[in-house]
């Protein structure tokens, strides 16, 4: 199968179709992660990273700031307790094309993020388990769900990774659509499923059956992915189901 090459820049507000160029081959073998590695916050992809200068903090603040509210609720976060200790959450927001800005590996813990806590995923080839990335930190470990959602959505602009245990373990009662538990997280298997779930009509929230407590909101800004897992939130405390 071609690899994903450069990306066709479009405009979101105007709805214009497009598709994740299929015309260069940057990844020169498949990389198959040791399945004895697969823990929760590993990196299971295979990186092209560039470090380069922070991404202009104006292209950031609504993102960041949403993030802050997440963060405050418990939907991303460092807990010793949970994961091992690893921090969980991240958060993306797309800017051109397929390009996308995304919140650095383990700084789900931090609640006040920088510009030099994110990075640009430039291109990725979901199939092959690649990406390429550049900035002052490299990507989230799930930077390759992200990048799927943004190819298989047009309309989306924002990826919101959170972890909810009051949502996951109920997710059949409040009606979210949930990936194969058989699925891991980080992997492209785990990547196309959740892209093939948002092909669903009005699908905003999904709960990722094989990464625990795992659940991924998207919408056309960082609001319309924020508030719909906020109601479910909600949703879930008033039904205490």
């Amino acid at each position: 199968m071609a690899s994903l090459g450069r990306v066709r820049e479009v405009s979101l507000a105007a709805g214009i179709g497009y598709r994740c160029g299929l015309s260069r081959n940057p990844y020169p073998a498949m990389h198959h992660p040791d399945p004895a590695a697969a823990t929760e916050g590993v990196v299971k992809y295979h990186i092209d990273f560039t470090p380069a200068p922070a991404p202009d903090w104006a292209l950031l603040a609504e993102l960041d700031a949403w993030r802050g509210l997440l963060f405050k609720l418990g939907l991303t976060g460092l807990d010793p307790a949970r994961y091992g200790g690893l921090a969980y959450g991240n958060v993306s927001l797309r800017t051109e094309g397929c390009r996308f800005l995304v919140s650095g590996t383990q700084t789900g813990g931090i609640e006040r993020l920088t510009a030099e806590h994110y990075c640009w995923v430039t291109d990725f080839d979901v199939e092959r388990n690649a990406l390429t990335a550049e900035g002052p930190i490299r990507p989230s470990s799930e930077a390759l769900t992200h990048a799927a959602v943004y190819r298989a959505a047009p309309g989306i602009g924002c990826v919101l990774h959170v972890h909810a245990p009051e949502l996951w373990r109920r997710a059949a009662g409040l009606g979210l659509p949930v990936t194969d538990p058989a699925i891991a997280y980080g992997t492209p298997a785990m990547a196309l499923a959740v892209e093939a779930l948002l092909r669903q009509p009005e699908t905003r929230v999904i709960a990722m059956g094989g990464h625990e407590d795992g659940l991924i909101a998207v919408g056309k800004t960082v609001d319309t992915a924020a508030m719909p897992l906020i109601r479910k939130l909600a949703e879930a405390a008033v039904r205490n189901i």
